[in-house]
C-alpha cells in the first residue's frame, strides 16, 4: 500500500453526553495512482458521561478503477480478502491514533467514583426560566430608567421656537467638506468596540438621526434634541451597570431617534435612509394597545388615476403600523361592498406579516368605477367590529375604522348613533385624498363625533408622515392613565446598521415615553418611546447546553405561538448571509416541531402552562443532509414578566442522564490550562460580560480566578466547572500518548491531528503536521460550523458517533467531497463507561440521505 495520509480525531460520551473527539488525515503523494489504495485519513474520538466516541477523516485516492468480473476473472473471495486486510488496517490505525482504548482504561478507573443521574426536566425548565426571567427583568429596568429621565428631562424644558442648537448628526458626523466639518457634522470620537462587532462607536455620546423627509433643524428637533440630551447620562450608566447591553435608543413621537452609543449611519446606494423609528415594530407597540381596524377604501369613479395610488399607498401604510397582536380587514367600496380579500367575507384576520403581503397583492387589482355608498360601507364596518369583538378571539382592546376618501357628501350620523354613540367605542379615522377641501368638513366632523383624528394626504410623499398620526390618538388612553406598558418584540433581523458580521437576531423590550407636565398631563400627549436590543445570543449563553445531551435543545416562544429560539429557525438564505428570507419573524412552532400534529405542544406553551409532552421525532443534521429517529420528551414553563415560554427537549436514552465525576481543583487546573485544552467558545462557563473588568478574560483565567477566590463578583457555573475539571484529568494522559506518536519515527507518515472534545465542551488537540499543511483548513474553526460546539448544538461527528455501539468505529464521507474533489472519511466510535445501576447509554438508529 501506499503510505497513508491520515487525519485521526478521538471524542468521548457517556449516559448523556459525549466527551472527546480526535482525528487524524492521510493523503498520498501526488504521483503515487494506479492500483496502489492512497487514502486521506482522519480520525476523530469523543467522550461522555458513560460512552466515548472516535473520529476520523480518510482521504482516498479519485481514481477509480471498473472492474468487470467476466473480463478481469476476479474471483468473489479475493475481493472479499482486499476487504477484510483493509477494514483491518483502517481499524487498527483508527485505535492506534485515536487512543481510544487508553482512555477506556483511563475511564475505568473512574468508574466506581463517578454518578450517574437522571435529568430532571421538569427542574432544568424552571431553572433555565428563571435565569431567563433575571437577563430580561435587568433589561426592562434599564428600559425603564431611561423613560423617567426622558419625563423628567421633557417636565424641565420650555419649548423654544427660536432654540439654535448643535448636535451630532448621525450621518453628518466627520463629514468634511473643503476641509470643515459640515454644519451638524463635528468632530466625533469613533473607536473600533468588540462588543458592537467591532463597530467603530462612542461609549461617551449619543447621535441622532432624523428621516431624510424631514428638517435637520426644524424647531420641533431642535426642542426634541436639546432636551434629550440628558439621556446620555443615563445611556452610560446603563451599560457600566450591565455591560453586556448593546443598542439603547429613544424614538421621539416628532421623528427623531437618539442611539447609543453613537455611531456613524450610512446612506443606502441612492443616497438616502429610510429609516424611521416610527414605523419600527418597538415603537408601534409600545405606543399602542392591540387593535381590531376595519379599512374602508374608495373605490368610485372620481377616485381614478393618481388619487387611487395615493390611496393605495396610504392603506399599505396603515397595514405597516399594525403588528401581530392587531387584526384587520379591507373593505373596498362603490355602490357594492367589496371584500378585497373574498375569502374573508365578514371577519378580521391577524396583522402578520404573510397576510399583510397577502392584501397588498389584492391592492393593485382594484380599479375604480361607480359612485361611493359610503353609508353601507361605514354600517358593514360597524358590523364586522361588533361580531368580531362578540367571538372573542380579536385583540379585546381598541378598535378603529380607517377611512379613506376623496370626501363625503354628509355626515352619517344616523349610522354613528346606530352603532357607535354614546360610548364612542370604535374610533373614525378618515384620510381626505387629494388637494381638494370640498367635502373636508363633513370628514373632520366624523372624526371629531368618534374620537378620531381627521387628515388630508395630497401626494406620495405626505403619506407616511400622515398615517402616523393616528398612533398618537389611539396611546391617548394608555398617556393619560399613564400605563407604562413593557412590551417585547418578536424575534428579528435589525440590518439598519451593517455590522460586519452580518445580521443577527434580536429581540427589543420597549416602553412609552409620556408628557407629564400639568398643563398637558390630560391631553395624552406622547412624547415617543425608549427601547434596549437584546440579541437573542444572550439566551443562548444561559441555556445550560452540557445537561441538555447531545440531541437535546432549549427554545423559546411568543404568546402568538412565534418563535424566539430555536436549533431550526434559520432566518437568512445560505448563499449571501444578508439576505434574509420572508416571514423569518413569524415562524410558528409547529412549522419546526411538525411532528405534534394537534399543536398540543404549541397550544399549552402559548397559554403559559408548565408541563410536560412526549412524542417520536425525525431530527435532520448536517444542513438537513442526514436525519436521526429518536424520542424526545418536552418540558416547559413561562418566562415571566415577558410574553415568552420556554421549553427543552431530552431524548430518550443517552439525552436524560447525567454523570458526575469528582477531582482535585488543583489537579483539575493543572490539566485544564495545559496549551493543548481549549473550551467551548459559545458555552458560558463563567459570565465575563458582567463587568468589564472581566472583558478581556478568558472562560479558562475566568474559572482559575473564580474557584481560587480571586473574583468573589465573577459568577460562573459551578456544577459544569467541576465536570470541565474532571475531563481534563481524565483526558491529560492523551497529551504524552500523541506527543510518542508524533516523536516516533516509525510512526504512519501523513498522519495530521489529532483532535478530543468532551460532553462540557473541554477539547483537545494534537498537530503532526504544520498547520499550513492541513488538508481542511477550515477544520474545527468558526467556519466549520457543523464540527464545533456551538451555543445550540454538539458537532455533527459527535451526535453520529453517540448513536453507534461503543467500540466500533463509523465511517462516512462528508456529502462536498464530490464537487471539491476531496477524499475525506470521518471514522467515529464510542466508549462506555459503564455503571452499575444503568446499562449502556448509546442507542438508536440513524439515517443517511445522500443528495
Amino acid at each position: 500500500m501506499a503510505n497513508p495520509f491520515w487525519r485521526a480525531g478521538l471524542s468521548l460520551c457517556g449516559p448523556a453526553r459525549p466527551p472527546a473527539v480526535l482525528t487524524t488525515a492521510h493523503k498520498p503523494p501526488p504521483d503515487e495512482r494506479g492500483p496502489k489504495m492512497q487514502r486521506n485519513r482522519r480520525m476523530l474520538l469523543s467522550h461522555v458521561c458513560c460512552t466515548a466516541l472516535l473520529f476520523f477523516w480518510i482521504a482516498v485516492c479519485r481514481s477509480m478503477v471498473v472492474v468487470e468480473g467476466s473480463q478481469q476473472g476476479i474471483p468473489l473471495s479475493v475481493v472479499k480478502l482486499w476487504a477484510s486486510a483493509f477494514g483491518g488496517e483502517i481499524k487498527s490505525l483508527s485505535a492506534k491514533y485515536s487512543g481510544s482504548q487508553l482512555l477506556q482504561k483511563k475511564y475505568k478507573e473512574f468508574e466506581k467514583s463517578v454518578r450517574v443521574e437522571e435529568i430532571d426536566g421538569v427542574k432544568l425548565v424552571k431553572n433555565l426560566a428563571v435565569k431567563m426571567e433575571e437577563m430580561f427583568r435587568k433589561k426592562a429596568e434599564a428600559t425603564r430608567r431611561l423613560v423617567e429621565a426622558a419625563e423628567e428631562a421633557h417636565h424641565q424644558h420650555e419649548e423654544n421656537p427660536e432654540l439654535q442648537y448643535e448636535y451630532f448628526n448621525a450621518v453628518l458626523i466627520n463629514k468634511l467638506v473643503g476641509g470643515k466639518h459640515v454644519e451638524l457634522g463635528g468632530e466625533f470620537l469613533l473607536e473600533a468596540n468588540q462588543h458592537f462587532d467591532n463597530l467603530p462607536v462612542n461609549l461617551s455620546l449619543s447621535v441622532v438621526q432624523v428621516p431624510t423627509n424631514m428638517y435637520n433643524k426644524d424647531p420641533d428637533i431642535v426642542n426634541g434634541v436639546y432636551w434629550s440630551e440628558a439621556l446620555n447620562k443615563v445611556f452610560v450608566e446603563n451599560f457600566e451597570r450591565d455591560p453586556s447591553l448593546i443598542w439603547q435608543y429613544f424614538g421621539s413621537a416628532k421623528g427623531f431617534f437618539r442611539q447609543y452609543p453613537g455611531v456613524k449611519w450610512h446612506p443606502d446606494e441612492h443616497g438616502v435612509i429610510g429609516f424611521d423609528c416610527r414605523n419600527r415594530k418597538w415603537y408601534i407597540q409600545a405606543a399602542t394597545s392591540p387593535k381590531d381596524v376595519v379599512i374602508l377604501l374608495d373605490v368610485s369613479g372620481s377616485m381614478k388615476g393618481l388619487r387611487l395610488t395615493i390611496a393605495r399607498q396610504t392603506v399599505s401604510s396603515i397595514l405597516d403600523t399594525l403588528g401581530d397582536d392587531d387584526f384587520f380587514n379591507i373593505i373596498a367600496y362603490n355602490q357594492e361592498i367589496h371584500y378585497v380579500e373574498p375569502c374573508l367575507n365578514g371577519t378580521l384576520v391577524r396583522a402578520d406579516r404573510a397576510n399583510k403581503a397577502h392584501f397588498r397583492e389584492h391592492l393593485d387589482k382594484l380599479f375604480a368605477k361607480g359612485i361611493g355608498l359610503l353609508g353601507d360601507a361605514l354600517t358593514e364596518a360597524f358590523t364586522i367590529l361588533s361580531d368580531f369583538n362578540q367571538t372573542g378571539h380579536g385583540s379585546l382592546c381598541s378598535q378603529a375604522i380607517m377611512l379613506v376618501t376623496d370626501g363625503a357628501t354628509e355626515m352619517y350620523d344616523d349610522v354613528f348613533e346606530k352603532f357607535n354613540w354614546p360610548d364612542r367605542k370604535v374610533r373614525i379615522f378618515p384620510y381626505l385624498i387629494g388637494r381638494e377641501s370640498a367635502f373636508a368638513d363633513n370628514l373632520k366632523w366624523m372624526a371629531c363625533a368618534n374620537k378620531g383624528y381627521f387628515s388630508q394626504i395630497s401626494t406620495l410623499a405626505d403619506v407616511q408622515e400622515n398615517v402616523m398620526r393616528y398612533l398618537h390618538v389611539m396611546s391617548r388612553p394608555k398617556v393619560i392613565d399613564h400605563e407604562h406598558d413593557t412590551i417585547w418584540t418578536e424575534a428579528y433581523v435589525d440590518s439598519t446598521l451593517k455590522d460586519k458580521q452580518g445580521p443577527s437576531l434580536m429581540t427589543t423590550v420597549a416602553m412609552p415615553v409620556f408628557s407629564t407636565k400639568n398643563e398637558t398631563r390630560n391631553q395624552g400627549i406622547l412624547l415617543g418611546v425608549a427601547g434596549i436590543d437584546i440579541p437573542l445570543q444572550e439566551l443562548m449563553k444561559i441555556i445550560p447546553k452540557h445537561m441538555l445531551g447531545i440531541h437535546g435543545y432549549a427554545f423559546a416562544v411568543t404568546n402568538n405561538g412565534y418563535i424566539l429560539t430555536h436549533p431550526d429557525l434559520r432566518p437568512l438564505y445560505q448563499q449571501g448571509k444578508k439576505r434574509r428570507k420572508p416571514n423569518y419573524s413569524s415562524v410558528d412552532l409547529s412549522e419546526v416541531e411538525w411532528e405534534d400534529k394537534d399543536d398540543i405542544l404549541r397550544n399549552a406553551m402559548v397559554n403559559r402552562k408548565t408541563g410536560t409532552f412526549s412524542m417520536e421525532v425525525k431530527r435532520t443534521v448536517d444542513k438537513g443532509k442526514r436525519v436521526l429517529k429518536m424520542h424526545n420528551d418536552y418540558y416547559y414553563t413561562d418566562i415571566k414578566g415577558t410574553p415568552f415560554s420556554v421549553g427543552v427537549a431530552l431524548s430518550r436514552g443517552h439525552g436524560k442522564y447525567f454523570f458526575r465525576g469528582n477531582v482535585s481543583t488543583e489537579a483539575g487546573l493543572h490539566d485544564l490550562e495545559q496549551p493543548d485544552v481549549a473550551l467551548a467558545d459559545e458555552w458560558t462557563y463563567c459570565n465575563t460580560d458582567e463587568h468589564l473588568e472581566h472583558r478581556a478574560l478568558t472562560q479558562i483565567q475566568a474559572i482559575r480566578l473564580f474557584l481560587t477566590g480571586r473574583r468573589a463578583h465573577l459568577k460562573c457555573d459551578r456544577e459544569l466547572i467541576q465536570e470541565v475539571l474532571f475531563d481534563a484529568v481524565i483526558t491529560a494522559p492523551l497529551e504524552a500518548y500523541w506527543t510518542g506518536l508524533a516523536l516516533n519515527k516509525n510512526s504512519d507518515k501523513g498522519v495530521e491531528i489529532a483532535y478530543l472534545g468532551t460532553r462540557t465542551g473541554l477539547s483537545r488537540t494534537n498537530l503532526f503536521v504544520v498547520p499550513e499543511l492541513l488538508s481542511n483548513q477550515d477544520f474545527l474553526t468558526a467556519e466549520d460550523k457543523e464540527g464545533v460546539f456551538n451555543a445550540d448544538h454538539f458537532p455533527l461527528w459527535y451526535k453520529r458517533a453517540a448513536e453507534q455501539v461503543p467500540g466500533t468505529f463509523v465511517y462516512s464521507i462528508p456529502f462536498s467531497s464530490a464537487s471539491e474533489n476531496k477524499s475525506v472519511v470521518l471514522a467515529s466510535t464510542a466508549i462506555q463507561l459503564l455503571d452499575d445501576r444503568k446499562s449502556p447509554i448509546v442507542a438508536g438508529k440513524e439515517d443517511l440521505n445522500r443528495h
